[in-house]
């Protein structure tokens, strides 16, 4: 199990779907009391990135419902998320 200070991976599911971007959900464990699902592991131009938690808004655009609060905190959830998709 990959873990970065409080924050773990708890659930990582492979997309095997060929030629899709989408390459994993992945769903993070919190200080041992919290559950966030919803994090995406995408194959972007530049390589592999981690998107959010979003849901579509009433007016058809996806909103994030999780966000670090800190650039630094979503490095460290973004590295944590990618080292386990490699492994």
């Amino acid at each position: 199990m990959v873990e970065a200070s409080d924050i773990q991976v708890a659930r990582l599911f492979r997309v095997e779907k060929e030629g899709s971007k989408l390459k994993a959900f992945v769903d993070l464990a919190i200080g041992g009391c919290l559950i966030v699902k919803g994090f995406k592991v995408v194959e972007g131009e530049e390589g592999l990135f981690v998107g959010m938690p979003s849901e579509p808004g009433k007016d058809g655009k996806w909103y994030e419902v999780a966000t670090p609060l800190t650039k630094e905190k979503k490095q460290e959830i973004s590295e944590l998320i990618l080292s386990a998709y490699k492994e």
